[in-house]
């Protein structure tokens, strides 16, 4: 959450306004308890913990004077509550059972709440293995890294320089590499190391961490990683803030203060905690709550529901679907795809954005050449990842932002997996996104051989598109003006994307690669300049819950 949003609502709720301080406790309430639950891995604490910080930033909100520091000071807020937490139990009693039973495991509750599996997973239950510091230090880190912090911000939390900071994350990372390392070596079937296991009670701690280290570093098998193991922070990304548990409720009417009165509003009444921030706790929070939706009463329920089954593969493709497709006629080698609503000649004068997205269309004849492509305004596209995005795993987001053309190249793997393809969404779109060209030098559904394609063959089995979705090409540009996300939602067919920002003259070259170079066609014009050109399929403004399931057809 970008503070300077807040300026105005800060300010407004310094100067006693009710209402503002109200939307102020509700927005900010999620990133705190993320901190803490985190820190605190989940223990029966969290809630009086959170409760305490929100309570001290509202009866200190008088003393902020400057409102662009507000989430560094809340978050310097909270942290110093968790280390008073632990000041005051230097000698912790051992939890009774019915205790421990009701402290959710904020690992547990991160696999459990945001549907997570394979190495997100894997990180997601190594935060079991760290101390109490480093979950202290990684509850900061894991919101550097999603964008939620920056490095100075968690310099300043955690009490450090910023040159302090860097040592101390990097030292982090490499206990949390150990401790993945466990979870991974405890799922596999070393039989030394079920062996030393045996005396291990199951609950994780510093000594068994050092033990089973210890014998993964010289085993064989239990150090023969046979995937590529994708840096933890590059899978922390993709773990959005955890929603608040059902049941929690924020009760900040304490000693008789409500949080106006904690603030130091004049003449604010004495009563129990604002009805304006149980309407604010009820509306959705999709940006900081990762499909969560809010019920009465400040609890969160998560609404994402386990995925569904992917549909039956067919075992072998269609002739239709082998054969090369018919020629498009020369007179039109690169039209437009048709659009999914058909406008009156009423509308068309008033055509807006969005109404045109990709639809089903045949390959042109490999030897048409592709119309001349448009030329947009660039201003260049900044990327999460970099200059190269590689996105192999379910989950993976690249975020995009600026003015310019984006290239999105297709990894299918029917070799490593066949079946039923779920396809990458375009989601938090803000601005305009146009799939303006593809290329390549094929279509993936192209032949390369006598019963296979780009999309499979007999030996491996055959990747396939869900009903109603655009056949892709190798390369597929797309022009952008705003931000959006680009999510792999890989389940059944194996596939990647490696997302590049690019340019025209990149794309312009492409589409105009053809035979003569080895290639099976040339590459094909989408964009017809206009807002009338094609909008991607599995494109929304809104981030849902499950991305996979964003509807084909889009009207932005």
């Amino acid at each position: 959450m970008d503070t300077r949003e807040w300026r105005d609502t800060i300010a407004a709720a310094q100067a006693g306004d009710r209402q503002a301080l109200d939307e102020l406790v509700a927005g900010w309430l999620p990133l705190v308890y993320n901190i803490v639950g985190r820190a605190l891995n989940g223990h029966a604490d969290v809630d009086d913990v959170v409760q305490e910080t929100m309570l001290r930033a509202v009866g200190n909100l008088g003393s902020l004077r400057d409102p662009d520091s507000f989430r560094s000071w809340l978050v310097a807020i909270a942290m110093r509550q968790i280390r008073d937490r632990a000041r005051r139990r230097t000698a912790p009693a051992p939890l009774a059972e019915t205790a421990a039973g009701d402290a959710a495991d904020f690992a547990e509750l991160t696999v459990l709440r945001l549907q997570l599996e394979g190495q997100r997973r894997e990180v997601a239950e190594a935060v079991r293995w760290l101390d109490d510091e480093d979950r202290q230090l990684l509850s900061l880190w894991w919101l550097e890294v999603a964008g939620e912090l920056t490095r100075r911000e968690l310099a300043a939390a955690a009490g450090i320089s910023r040159q302090h900071a860097a040592v101390r994350v990097q030292r982090l990372k490499e206990r949390v590499e150990t401790a993945r390392g466990i979870v991974r070596a405890l799922d596999g079937a070393c039989p030394d190391l079920r062996e030393l296991a045996g005396r291990w009670d199951g609950r994780p701690d510093s000594v068994w961490r050092k033990r089973l280290a210890r014998h993964i570093r010289g085993c064989g098998y239990c150090g023969d990683t046979r995937e590529t193991v994708v840096p933890a922070e590059r899978l922390l990304v993709g773990i959005a803030l955890v929603p608040l548990p059902v049941g929690f409720t924020l009760s900040l009417a304490l000693g008789g203060k409500t949080a106006a009165a904690a603030a130091g509003a004049a003449g604010a009444a004495s009563v129990g905690w604002s009805a304006k921030v149980m309407a604010a706790l009820t509306q959705p929070a999709v940006a900081v709550t990762a499909g969560a939706t809010i019920v009465a009463g400040g609890a969160y329920v998560v609404v994402q529901t386990p995925e569904d089954p992917p549909p039956r593969a067919v075992s072998s493709p269609t002739a239709a679907s082998t054969a090369r497709p018919p020629a498009v006629p020369s007179t039109s080698p690169s039209a437009t795809p048709s659009p999914s609503l058909s406008p009156s000649p009423t509308q068309r004068k008033v055509d807006l954005y969005g109404t045109v997205v990709d639809a089903v269309d045949a390959a042109p004849d490999p030897d048409a050449r592709p119309a001349a492509l448009p030329r947009r305004p660039e201003a260049g596209i900044t990327s999460s990842w970099g200059a190269k995005a590689v996105m192999q795993h379910r989950g993976e987001t690249v975020t995009l932002s600026g003015q310019g053309y984006v290239l999105v190249r297709w990894q299918i793997a029917p070799q490593d997996r066949s079946g039923s393809l779920a396809m990458p969404t375009w989601t938090a779109l803000k601005g305009k996104l146009f799939h303006v060209a593809s290329a390549g030098g094929r279509r993936m559904d192209d032949p390369t051989g006598p019963d296979t394609t780009g999309m499979g063959g007999p030996d491996t089995g055959y990747t396939v598109l869900p009903a109603g979705t655009q056949q892709m090409w190798q390369n597929e540009y797309f022009y952008l003006d705003g931000s959006v996300d680009l999510t792999v939602n890989e389940r059944g067919a194996s596939y990647g994307l490696t997302v590049f920002p690019s340019s025209w003259e990149a794309a312009d070259q492409d589409i105009n690669y053809g035979p003569p170079q080895g290639a099976i066609r040339y590459g094909l014009v989408r964009d017809n300049g206009e807002d009338t050109a094609p909008v991607p399929q599995y494109v929304t403004r809104a981030t849902p819950a499950d991305r996979a399931k964003v509807a084909q057809r889009s009207r932005l």
